[in-house]
């Protein structure tokens, strides 16, 4: 029972935060300078035009009625199946009978939800290779640091996870650039590519450059916590039964490391999810965060909101799976929690 009431409690709190998120971006989008009907009818539109338009999106409301409005539509129930020309529901994306609707870009003149969606596989395709990435250059060379610790081995990782740390990503992307797509010639420079296995080659570089940045901390942590369990006494006793130091290293200090390793590299997802605004652009990778960019330069407000909204859950969707697998890995915090 106290495991489920905190779970209810962490869902609660999730939710308030995403209220939080969506009031901001819904205020923040509204005192903005710019006109959404004077942009949609273009320089040369006659003053009723202008007018009728903005009857049409309501932002001739008020701000209260037009934020009832929004919230009201955000998330809703309707049919499982949305027919053509359904003019309540078109511009929703259906999930069996729930709707999502975040209204319509100016620009594209499409649902955001279906342009987000449109969006977010190469988004997570990229996140998800990141984060794997992250994860192999952190546990390899943070065990390495921590297995040779205090030697010239030791002092070169450190060093290298200083400069992953401290260099920009975008720096770090044209490196890669330059060396693997225009050198050496092993990958593709940008773009997306056509079928499973060029789209595979064309996000390496991208994911890449994202990993290398989050691997600076990673690394660190890794090798700190590792050295830590070294000194612990359970490993001096896995050592005096005959453990190897690869044993000690995999099987007893790495098990104890997982836990905040989880938690970084759960948090580092979270956000890549939103999309990875720079990294994006320069490799001309079409996700979330080059749509988030285009609809910041064209001022298209319902872009920009969705974004947010997206990027947002996906912070606290991470932050609720990091609590889940915490508790999983060890079931002291559940306990601790309760």
């Amino acid at each position: 029972m106290a495991v489920i009431t905190r779970a209810l409690r962490r869902l609660g709190l999730s939710l308030l935060v995403l209220w939080a998120v969506v009031t901001l971006a819904f205020v923040i989008n509204h005192v903005l300078p710019g006109d959404p009907a004077r942009l949609m009818a273009g320089p040369q539109a006659r003053p009723a035009d202008v007018e009728k338009l903005r009857r049409e999106l309501g932002t001739d409301r008020p701000l209260a009625a037009q934020y009832a409005s929004f919230t009201s539509r955000l998330v809703h129930t309707g049919p499982r199946a949305i027919a053509k020309g359904d003019k309540p529901h078109a511009s929703c994306s259906a999930f069996a009978i729930v709707h999502v609707d975040l209204g319509v870009s100016f620009q594209h003149r499409k649902p955001v939800a279906r342009l987000i969606g449109e969006r977010l596989p190469a988004t997570a395709l990229l996140a998800s290779m990141a984060v794997a990435f992250e994860v192999l250059l952190a546990v390899g060379l943070g065990l390495l640091a921590a297995r040779w610790r205090r030697t010239i081995v030791d002092d070169g990782v450190m060093a290298v996870s200083l400069l992953l740390a401290s260099v920009p990503t975008f720096l770090t992307a044209v490196v890669l650039q330059v060396v693997f797509a225009y050198r050496l010639r092993w990958l593709p420079f940008d773009g997306a590519g056509e079928g499973a296995a060029s789209t595979l080659a064309h996000a390496v570089l991208p994911a890449l450059t994202l990993a290398l940045y989050g691997a600076g901390w990673a690394i660190r942590l890794v090798r700190d916590e590792v050295i830590s369990e070294l000194g612990k006494p359970y490993v001096r006793t896995a050592r005096a039964k005959g453990a190897g130091q690869v044993r000690v290293l995999l099987a007893h200090a790495m098990r104890n490391v997982a836990l905040p390793l989880v938690t970084l590299v759960g948090l580092d997802l979270g956000a890549l999810l939103g999309g990875a605004i720079v990294t994006e652009r320069i490799f001309r990778w079409p996700g979330v965060g080059s749509l988030a960019i285009d609809a910041v330069v064209t001022r298209d407000g319902p872009v920009i909101m969705g974004t947010v909204i997206v990027a947002s859950a996906g912070i606290v969707a991470a932050n609720l799976a990091v609590d889940g697998l915490v508790g999983l890995i060890d079931p002291r915090t559940r306990r601790a929690a309760a």
